[in-house]
Parts: C-alpha cells; sequence; structure tokens
C-alpha cells in the first residue's frame, strides 16, 4: 500500500524505473487461491448460463431469444474465466498469438454477429448460423490450447472424409 501511495503520490522511491502499469498490476495482482475461485465461479456460470439457454428453448415465442442471450453470455463467462488464471494481459496476448488469431477472430465475430441477428436484425435462421458458428470456433479456439489436438481433429475428419468417398 506504501508503494502505491508513493507512486500515486509522486515519489518514486528515488529513481526506479517502474512506470504507473507496473504500479498498478503490483497493487492489483491476485493470489493463487483467489484466482481460481475466480476461475470457478465465472467457469460455472458460464455453464450454468449455457445450460439455460438451452432449456430456454422449449418456452413458446420468446424461447430463442432466451437461447441466444444465455449461450452467448455462457461463452463470454467462460472465455473470461480464464483471465483469472493467466491474467487479462497474458490470456489477451495468448489469443492473439499466431496460432489463435484466425479463432479468436472468428469466435467473437461470431458473438457479435449472435447477438446482431437477434436482436438488430432479427432474422432467427441467421442466428443460429452464427450460434452454430460460434461454438465450432469457441471449440477451435479451445483446442489451440492443447498440443496436437487440432491437428488429431483434423485428421479424423480428413479420414472420415475419405471413408465417405469410398
Amino acid at each position: 500500500m506504501d508503494k502505491l501511495r508513493s507512486v500515486l503520490g509522486g515519489n518514486d522511491g528515488g529513481g526506479s524505473s517502474r512506470n504507473i502499469l507496473q504500479a498498478a498490476d503490483e497493487a492489483s495482482t491476485l493470489g493463487w487461491g483467489t484466482r481460481v475461485k475466480g476461475f470457478l465461479v465465472c467457469m460455472v456460470i458460464g455453464i450454468v448460463c449455457s445450460v439455460l439457454g438451452v432449456c430456454c428453448l422449449f418456452i413458446p415465442k420468446i424461447g430463442l431469444i432466451l437461447f441466444i442471450v444465455f449461450y452467448t453470455f455462457g461463452n463470454i463467462c467462460s472465455l473470461a474465466s480464464t483471465m483469472f488464471l493467466m491474467g487479462p494481459v497474458k490470456q489477451l496476448k495468448r489469443m492473439c498469438d499466431k496460432t489463435r488469431a484466425f479463432a479468436t477472430v472468428v469466435m467473437i465475430t461470431c458473438l457479435v454477429l449472435t447477438l446482431c441477428g437477434a436482436f438488430w436484425w432479427k432474422i432467427f435462421g441467421l442466428t443460429l448460423l452464427f450460434v452454430i458458428l460460434q461454438v465450432i470456433a469457441f471449440a477451435w479456439y479451445g483446442l489451440s490450447y492443447i498440443p496436437f489436438a487440432r491437428d488429431a481433429v483434423l485428421k479424423f475428419f480428413s479420414m472420415m472424409c475419405s471413408m465417405c468417398m469410398k
């Protein structure tokens, strides 16, 4: 607390090379236990929202909109949960790695387009297409964290396609 007070007061401790972002980062870091709790809370909220969204599909008239909102919010919470484990800056850097950049862009685009399709354009067939693409993009993004998982999935589907062609 004294370090933060001295930095905000203009005294950086006699020529230290730290900047205000480093001081704020040090002041706001969470302990490992708190990070795990935050991860679990966000992940549980994400899973509950996604399941609740699927259950809402069976409500007449508003079920589809509730599904879209809950499912998209669930995916956002699940994505945010990993920021507790790594920290937001490191997570954003990893999301923009060359191996994940395309999956990240597609995933975030599908999240936004799903909500636009439901509330702005009100074209539910298109919205469901964006939900399906959202699921695929989220899965492809998640697989990027598992070594060789994407290669295994591609090999599996190429094997299945070659079997269907025969």
